[in-house]
């Protein structure tokens, strides 16, 4: 495996047991991420995408190939190891906001610190980056009082207040309206700019996509063209 990489797969395979039948999710998928990239993965339901996704997050192991992650090769991570990247390596957004209902916004971000053993408050560059997603007056507010692109903002701040090398997200913006989702990924694009953030985002849209820097397209669990 290459280093300077942030990310890397090699013939990353994955196959699943419906019924009697193997189906192939992930068909030997070689990936390349350096640090800093905002990369885009398009593709219609069905075509890996997702499942791509989760392994490189540590949520599932393949079924055969080679991922790195931060430095580390996930096949030798116990699920402790794994655990402790998911904490520390990699912050993820999804569709669905999950934040905690019967917390407010500040609490819902507290609990991504509290999990990952960091009992320090915020310190100021986070305050700062609050201010920046423009949410800083909104953390005393439970999530049934924040609009939805509001709430992303939150999940993102979530994401990433414990400073991960690489941001997951997926499908951020299908949950929200178009003024919304413009904004979101403008924030995802800032993040990007600002910080350095590594970001890869798992969507259907390919108006989304063009917030990145790269896209990756693929069907049928192959990658089928690099823009």
């Amino acid at each position: 495996m290459s280093s300077g990489l942030i990310i890397e797969t090699r013939d990353l395979r994955k196959t699943y047991k419906v019924g009697k039948v193997d189906v192939s999710a992930l068909r030997g998928v070689d990936l390349s991420v350096q640090p800093g990239d905002f990369l885009a993965i398009v593709g219609p339901s069905g075509s890996g995408k997702s499942t791509l996704f989760h392994i490189i997050g540590g949520l599932t192991p393949p079924t055969s190939g080679q991922v790195h992650v931060g430095g580390r090769d996930l096949a030798l991570l116990t699920d402790a190891g794994r655990t402790r990247l998911r904490k520390r390596t990699v912050g993820f957004v999804f569709q669905k906001f999950n934040l905690l209902p019967n917390l407010t916004a500040r609490d819902n971000i507290a609990v991504a610190r509290y999990i990952a053993g960091n009992h320090a408050g915020p310190d100021p560059e986070f305050q700062e980056l609050l201010r920046f997603l423009g949410i800083d007056h909104r953390l005393d507010h439970k999530p049934n009082a924040l609009s939805g692109g509001e709430q992303q903002r939150i999940a993102i701040a979530r994401a990433i207040v414990n400073h991960p090398a690489i941001l997951l997200a997926d499908e951020p913006t299908g949950n929200l309206d178009t003024e919304n989702s413009k904004a979101v990924l403008e924030v995802l694009c800032d993040l990007n700019k600002r910080l350095g953030q590594t970001i890869l985002m798992i969507t259907h849209n390919p108006e989304a996509a063009v917030f990145a820097h790269r896209t990756i397209h693929m069907r049928d669990g192959r990658i089928i063209e690099k823009t």
